[in-house]
């Protein structure tokens, strides 16, 4: 076999190969595969930055009741807030551990690939662009919405359908703007849109009688209506126009990261499922008959170890605000301002689509 040569101009980083076409292709694949071990590894460092710095930088909203909000003494609260702080349990024991960042829909992917933030944890959509175009790495499904419509009850509308020429609030850099345009132009309507940047920006245009119209997803009209003086004056209209799968993201190439969170989700979603509650889990940590629960909790296996977390990672995640479902309950659910049912997001046991992959 031929042999050949690899030259380099001095200054320069481009190699000129000479000789056989195996050589070629091995040295350029060589380094093709070299540029993407030296970028996975600049990226991988995620979990021990957290541990080295002692608290989660977590991105959330800037503000939506049930969700993510300040109460009277400044504390973040709600169903994202909840996942923050369960994974700041679980990889660091103390669920106060954290630090969150308010971010608009316009610079909330930039905040995270910048590396700001080392996760973002708010209502957002899971979609083939973001996932690939935009190198997010989304850790499961915390929440199955769909976008839908408000309008003040004056207005006596009853469907979608009727929005023909309708002034629409939508804010601006989610997937709710193409999903309005594909919606009204299937069946024939036109609409002007108003284009807005925050949720409190929303409620502001809309209650001020600037747009017909508000559109977000359903739990997101349902949190904006709870915060009204008076709710009922307002409706949500019945149709539901697209599928917003909601999770929360952390950016691509660091896969030891992408497994804390995501496996701490499933935590929570398996809690639930097994029974394992707020208030008997340090009974069931002495241990238990179900394997599952076992190792879920750290008394059987290693599941921790393979993390790089403590044995008890999982049982301080959901020790942090409880299971997914009293989380649910607690920020969104029917006894809330905001009343939402479990619908979509019951156990699969209960005819919903939640569910955790096992424990083993």
């Amino acid at each position: 076999m031929k042999t050949g040569t690899a030259r380099c101009r001095p200054g320069s980083t481009k190699w000129t190969i000479r000789g056989n076409e195996d050589m070629k292709k091995t040295v350029l694949l060589g380094a093709v595969a070299a540029a993407g071990l030296a970028g996975a590894a600049a990226s991988a460092q995620t979990l021990a930055a957290v541990q080295d710095r002692g608290a989660l930088n977590c991105g959330i909203s800037t503000g939506l009741v049930g969700f993510a909000s300040q109460d009277s003494n400044g504390e973040w609260q709600g169903f994202d807030v909840a996942v923050c702080r369960a994974v700041a349990a679980a990889v660091l024991g103390d669920p106060s551990a954290v630090n969150f960042t308010p971010t608009t829909n316009q610079v909330r992917f930039e905040v995270l690939n910048s590396g700001d933030i080392d996760m973002l944890a708010r209502n957002t959509t899971w979609t083939f662009s973001r996932d690939v175009d935009l190198k997010l790495e989304f850790a499961g499904i915390n929440y199955y919405d769909g976008q839908g419509f408000m309008v003040p009850a004056a207005l006596a509308v009853t469907s979608a359908l009727e929005l023909d020429t309708a002034t629409v609030c939508i804010q601006a850099g989610t997937t709710t703007e193409l999903n309005l345009a594909d919606f009204f132009r299937v069946n024939g309507m036109t609409y002007q849109p108003v284009p807005i940047t925050t949720a409190s920006e929303a409620q502001q245009q809309y209650l001020a009688g600037t747009c017909d119209v508000y559109t977000t997803d359903a739990s997101g009209l349902a949190a904006t209506r709870a915060a009204f003086e008076d709710p009922s004056a307002h409706v949500i209209l019945p149709e539901i126009i697209s599928k917003e799968p909601l999770g929360p993201l952390v950016r691509h190439g660091d896969n030891e990261w992408g497994d804390v969170v995501r496996w701490t989700l499933n935590a929570l979603i398996a809690a639930e499922e097994l029974g394992v509650t707020s208030a008997n889990i340090d009974e069931l940590a002495q241990g238990t008959d179900n394997p599952e629960i076992n190792r879920l909790l750290g008394t059987e296996g290693s599941l921790g170890a393979m993390l790089g977390l403590s044995d008890d990672w999982a049982l301080n995640a959901i020790k942090a605000g409880g299971n997914y479902g009293e989380i649910f309950e607690r920020h969104i659910g029917t006894s809330t301002p905001i009343g939402l049912s479990r619908g979509l997001n019951a156990q699969w046991t209960e005819g919903g689509l939640l569910y955790a992959p096992p424990f083993r």
